[in-house]
């Protein structure tokens, strides 16, 4: 197995996009410049709201996930990243546009879960993954419960994303979203940051329980198969 292209779906967040570019590089064991992968970042932050779609009041975010999929494709990334949490609810309708594989950080994260053996996990998420059961289907197969906030702390944890995170204001969004961490925490025996937003936000040690990040989950992969020390 040789080196790969690392390619990354970005800009669903460019905040979030950054993030990830920083854990890969922080993650990758390197001694020097030459000893990372090579990394293309395609930075599409007019990719229409997944969230907004998927409920059914914005455009179709469909066809500029194809299209920046296909344009990574072209540019010879060898396989493509998302760090997007709800834009994984198109994850099938992707691959099947392009010839190279989409690792979803959701089906790595539900495995990650699994081999910590967590029975239940609390969700911090947009209204569109949750929804659109993104987490719930990957839990569910590999038999984990799901405990979701309230309609209030839900209503909560969308200012933290949107009028929060995404609009450059971090630190109030961290106020929000530890604030509903701490609630559902209680009956949880791990909380996923399932929002690359709320991965910004909260660090590991906030809560009295394991944080489980998406985003370290993916670079921690995207790593391995980057150095060819995995396969798909």
């Amino acid at each position: 197995m040789g080196e790969r292209v690392i390619g990354i779906l970005g800009g669903m967040g460019p905040l979030a996009t950054a993030e990830l570019f920083r854990r890969i590089v922080e993650k990758t064991p390197a001694k020097r410049d030459q000893d990372h992968p090579r990394i293309i970042i395609y930075n599409n932050p007019k990719i229409p709201d997944r969230t907004a779609f998927i409920l059914g009041s914005g455009p179709d975010p469909r066809p500029a996930l194809i299209e920046s999929a296909r344009k990574l494709e072209s540019w010879g990334a060898d396989f493509i990243i998302m760090p997007c949490n709800t834009a994984h609810f198109f994850a099938e309708t992707i691959q099947r546009a392009i010839g190279i594989p989409l690792v979803s950080m959701i089906e790595e994260t539900a495995r990650t879960v699994r081999e910590m053996g967590m029975r239940k996990v609390g969700l911090l998420a947009t209204d569109g993954t949750i929804k659109g059961l993104v987490y719930h289907r990957a839990l569910l197969k590999h038999g984990v419960q799901i405990a979701v906030p309230n309609r209030k702390d839900q209503e909560l944890v969308m200012r933290a994303i949107y009028a929060g995170v995404k609009a450059g204001k971090v630190e109030m969004g961290r106020k929000l979203l530890l604030e509903v961490a701490r609630r559902l925490e209680r009956r949880s025996d791990g909380i996923i940051a399932g929002c690359t937003e709320v991965s910004v936000a909260l660090k590991s040690g906030d809560l009295s329980v394991p944080l489980i990040d998406p985003m370290d989950v993916i670079a921690e992969r995207a790593v391995r198969l980057a150095l060819g020390l995995e396969d798909f």
